[in-house]
């Protein structure tokens, strides 16, 4: 999964994708009824935010609804990290009832934005440069940014710090959600990858190793085309997870492509994004009490 030729699936972003025509399309799709544990579209407030840790400050984006106290979410971007679909998909987020913190994984390096406005991963330079960000991380960045955005958000009084906090990431994020949940396990309730990259893999620091550790129910959202490639790791992370007595749901979904769920995606799939997107919704609803 989520190896250097599957990136180029969604390589050349979509343009012109606003606020409003993600809101339609969603409205299009039902989900205003539809979707498990939805608030109908309470009013948000979000705003840029930077988060001091062991290695610097990390600029990330926070929204939250504009009253009261909610659990609160984590979001690890793909390789071409924090942007405005990001943003707005946290902001949807948000609307469900939830305090969402999007980070820029990348800030040791440099700050959002990390990729060019529709960046072409087929571009050598521009691969090259995204692979030595991705590059950048490991298992003890992964630990060390994890405690501190978890500190962050249970500081925010929009956090409701008696609930858990879930975490969710998208291709290269994947690893990063496990190793969250590790990393602060009597704090994450719930985690959630999305064509979610080398999560079970042959190397001593496969993330799937960590499932011990964590205390988290789990949804992982497998592409079509990355199980075709490696068809035994969705059976290594079901088996991992229930030795552990974990609540997992491990699903391949069906026509999908890597790099499927975010809305500015070439191969974005509005069906099954909104499929993973509801699952993830049922997840925080039940896991985040």
């Amino acid at each position: 999964m989520c190896e250097n030729d599957d990136l180029e699936y969604f390589a050349r972003r979509k343009q012109g994708l606003t606020r409003r025509s993600f809101g339609l399309t969603a409205l299009g799709a039902g989900l205003s009824v539809a979707l498990p544990g939805i608030a109908a579209g309470v009013e948000t407030k979000g705003r840029e935010v930077e988060i001091k840790t062991p290695d610097g400050t990390a600029d990330a984006y926070f929204v939250h609804p504009a009253k009261g106290k909610h659990p609160a979410v984590l979001i690890w971007p793909d390789i071409f990290g924090l942007r405005p679909a990001f943003k707005e998909m946290a902001t949807r987020l948000a609307e469900s009832g939830y305090a969402v913190l999007v980070v820029n994984p990348f800030y040791r390096t440099k700050r959002a934005p990390t990729a060019a406005e529709h960046a072409d991963f087929n571009d050598p330079a521009t691969r090259e440069a995204l692979l030595a960000l991705r590059a950048s991380l490991s298992p003890q960045t992964a630990k060390t940014d994890a405690q501190a955005f978890v500190a962050f958000l249970d500081q925010q009084s929009a956090v409701d710090t008696r609930r858990k906090i879930g975490t969710t990431g998208y291709c290269m994020g994947g690893p990063l959600v496990v190793q969250t949940a590790a990393a602060v396990p009597e704090r994450i309730g719930a985690g959630a990858t999305f064509h979610g990259g080398g999560l079970a893999t042959d190397k001593p620091d496969s993330p799937h190793l960590l499932i011990p550790a964590i205390k988290a129910q789990f949804l992982i959202a497998i592409a079509e085309n990355d199980d075709a490639k490696e068809p035994e790791a969705k059976n290594t992370l079901r088996e991992a997870f229930a030795k552990a007595k974990l609540p997992a749901e491990i699903e391949v979904y069906a026509g999908t492509k890597h790099g499927w769920c975010p809305i500015d995606a070439a191969v974005y799939d509005h069906d099954q994004a909104e499929k993973a997107w509801a699952r993830q919704l049922a997840l925080f609803k039940r896991a985040l009490a």
